[in-house]
């Protein structure tokens, strides 16, 4: 069934493209041209056109506000501070109490 549908539709493609169709051939209507006579003699020259306009126009509106810059870029790190002084001595402490009885008994090896 797939084989047969296949070739009908190749043996109609190639018996409809194998017509040939004459070509129609529509003349042109003749186009039909004035020709003018002679010229006539010319005319008296025209008055001179009024002076223009010397006034200035309005100042034109203010534009837009432009877009906010880019954020600057991080600067360099800063340099290390010099060292500090030496703080002042402290006060002595009182004397400890002595260990009295307490005896320490050391572990042999």
């Amino acid at each position: 069934m797939r084989y047969s549908i296949l070739s009908l539709a190749l043996l109609a493609a190639l018996g409809l493209s194998a017509c040939e169709r004459p070509a129609v051939v529509v003349a042109p209507s003749p186009t039909v041209v004035a020709v003018p006579g002679p010229a006539g003699p010319s005319g008296p020259t025209g008055t001179t056109g009024a002076a223009g306009e010397t006034t200035k126009g309005d100042t034109g509106a203010t534009g837009s506000t432009g877009a906010t810059g880019n954020t600057g870029r991080t600067g360099a790190p800063g340099y290390t501070g010099a060292t500090g002084a030496t703080g002042a001595e402290g006060e002595k402490g009182d004397r400890g109490k002595t260990g009295g009885d307490t005896v320490v008994i050391v572990p042999s090896k």
